[in-house]
């Protein structure tokens, strides 16, 4: 079984601001300004609909019998386009389970508004049985279906009362958290031309993702100890082996906590 944990970072995306508010006169910075205030006019709140996201990092974890890998699809100069469309390609190459945190609520969204943009195929994501009768009660696309595990809408019942933050849940199960900028920064970041910094976060963040995921299938019978010990070593070796800062900080803070769990 292939695995595919997954996380994006975004930014307003000032091209349909500056459209919807005829603000064709004004920078990105003042356009994006601009969006928040409407935005927190009519929701007290200046988080952005997901039409209004513009993703400029993908970051995944892959799991399959070939090894594992932690890598942000792309590269720093890549176009929104090819990122979405690796993601979507990679769902056509390995028809993985995804997982991720809070994906039903926003990851997906914002890909599915931003295939729209651009006029991406995506046929494996939506598929629901009509070329392919295993999707028919297993797929992507239903909040029920185990081909997407979104860890925050199962852990919490289903209820938004039980949701909690990446963040607490990583640090529940003795794990570093969130590293380096948080997501209200990724915007300011983004500004500066920190590309770079923006994808080593969002790593971190997948990389919180997919222990969790484990966890969680030991919590629910799908591995046993012998077996959750082999996949925790998997990472732990995989992380040893990179020369990335990021991912040896990860390393070293995990290694602090990684029985306090």
């Amino acid at each position: 079984m292939n695995v595919l944990a997954f996380d994006i970072e975004t930014v307003p995306d000032v091209e349909l601001g500056r459209r919807l508010y005829d603000l064709g006169d004004l920078d990105d910075a003042a356009v994006a300004q601009a969006m928040f205030a409407k935005q927190r006019a009519r929701k007290a709140s200046d988080f952005l609909p997901a039409p209004q996201q513009r993703v400029v990092a993908i970051s995944v974890v892959l799991r399959t019998r070939d090894g594992l890998k932690i890598f942000s699809l792309g590269d720093e100069q890549s176009a929104e386009r090819e990122l979405v469309q690796r993601f979507f390609d990679g769902l056509e190459r390995y028809t993985p389970v995804l997982v991720s945190w809070n994906g039903s609520g926003f990851d997906l969204p914002v890909l599915n508004y931003r295939a729209l943009r651009h006029g991406i195929n995506a046929h494996r994501y939506w598929e629901a049985g009509e070329s392919d009768r295993d999707f028919r009660y297993n797929n992507y696309l239903s909040r029920y279906h185990w081909r997407h595990i979104d860890l925050m809408d199962v852990l919490s019942g289903y209820g938004a009362s039980g949701r909690a933050s990446l963040d607490l849940a990583a640090q529940l199960i003795g794990l570093p958290g969130k590293l380096g900028i948080g997501g209200a920064e990724v915007w300011p970041a983004y500004r500066r031309g920190e590309v770079a910094a923006i994808r080593d976060y969002c790593e971190a963040d997948v990389l919180n993702t997919y222990l969790i995921y484990l966890r969680f299938q030991l919590v629910r019978g799908e591995l046993d100890s012998a077996s959750y010990q082999n996949e925790l070593t998997v990472v732990e070796t995989k992380l040893a082996g990179s020369d990335r800062p990021h991912l040896q900080q990860y390393l070293s803070l995990w290694k602090t906590t990684r029985h306090a769990g």
